[in-house]
C-alpha cells in the first residue's frame, strides 16, 4: 500500500455559483500512515473535500492523485476501480439493514472479485476470512451473523469500519464517524482508525467536531472555514489562537469546544 494522497487546486462551485470548497492555488499531501483532522464549522466544506477527494462528487477544477492512480481523469469502470481504494466510512454508516454484519462486510470485497461473484454472492474463503478478522478487530466477534437492523448505533458504526478495513483500501476517509456516538464509543472508533492506518501505512483523513479528538487522535490537522483552508499543522500546534482562526465566533462563545 504506502500510497501518498494529493489535493491540488482543488474546488467545488455549486450550481447557483456559490464555492463549497477553494483550494485554488494550494497542494494539500497526505503521508502513508498519517491520521489528519479536519475541523471546522457546519457548512465550512470538509464533507465536500472528502466527497470531491474520492470523487463521490465531481470536482470543479483540480487534481487528486493516490500513489499512482489520477483519479480526477478517470472515468467509467477504471473510475469505479479507483474509487475501491478508498474505504469511506460515512456518518449514517450506510450499511444494508436486512444483511448480516458479515455480509454488509463482504460487500467491500467486491472489487478483488469478477462481477458475477459479486453480484452473486459467491465469495471465496480467503474473503470469509478476512471479512469475519475486520469484524474481530472491531470487537464484533459474537456479532457475524447479526442483522444489521438488530445492532446498536455504535455497533452498526464499528460494521461500517470493519466493512472499510476488508476493502484493503490505500486511503480512508471518514466523515464525522463519530456524530452519533457517545464519548467511549468515539475513542473507540478513533483509536481502531489511527492503529489501521499506522499499521496498514495508509493515510486516514477524518472530518471530526470535537477539537480534543483532533488533538488526541490525529497527527496533523487541517482548519476549514467558508470553503478554504485557515489552518494546517500538527495537531500539537492547534492553540487556542488557531481555533479563533477556524471557528471564530463560534469559538469565542465556546460552541467548538
Amino acid at each position: 500500500m504506502s500510497a501518498r494522497l494529493t489535493l491540488r487546486d482543488l474546488t467545488r462551485r455549486w450550481p447557483d455559483g456559490t464555492l463549497g470548497i477553494d483550494l485554488s492555488g494550494q497542494s494539500l499531501v497526505f503521508e502513508p500512515g498519517e491520521m489528519t483532522a479536519i475541523l471546522g464549522p457546519s457548512g465550512a466544506g470538509k464533507s465536500t473535500l472528502l466527497r470531491c477527494a474520492s470523487r463521490l462528487i465531481e470536482p470543479s477544477t483540480g487534481e487528486v492523485t493516490l500513489g499512482e492512480l489520477a483519479l480526477t481523469c478517470l472515468k467509467g469502470r477504471a473510475l469505479s476501480r479507483a474509487r475501491g481504494q478508498i474505504g469511506f466510512v460515512f456518518q449514517q454508516f450506510n450499511l444494508v439493514r436486512s444483511y448480516s454484519a458479515l455480509d454488509n462486510v463482504l460487500v467491500a470485497r467486491a472489487r478483488h472479485v469478477s462481477w458475477a461473484r459479486g453480484l452473486l454472492g459467491l465469495w471465496r474463503e480467503v474473503d470469509v476470512a478476512l471479512a469475519r478478522r475486520c469484524l474481530d478487530e472491531v470487537g464484533l466477534a459474537e456479532k457475524h451473523q447479526s442483522l444489521a437492523r438488530e445492532l446498536s448505533g455504535g455497533q452498526q458504526q464499528r460494521v461500517a469500519v470493519a466493512r472499510a478495513f476488508a476493502q484493503e483500501p490505500q486511503a480512508i476517509f471518514a466523515d464525522e464517524p463519530t456524530a452519533s456516538l457517545d464519548p467511549q464509543l468515539s475513542a473507540t472508533v478513533l483509536g481502531l482508525l489511527r492503529r489501521y492506518g499506522q499499521r496498514e501505512s495508509v493515510p486516514v483523513l477524518i472530518n471530526v467536531h470535537t477539537i480534543e479528538h483532533a488533538r488526541r487522535y490525529c497527527d496533523r490537522v487541517i482548519g476549514m472555514r467558508a470553503g478554504r483552508v485557515v489552518f494546517d499543522g500538527p495537531s500539537s500546534t492547534l492553540s487556542d489562537a488557531a481555533v479563533n482562526e477556524i471557528y471564530g465566533r463560534q469559538a469565542e462563545e465556546g460552541a467548538a469546544l
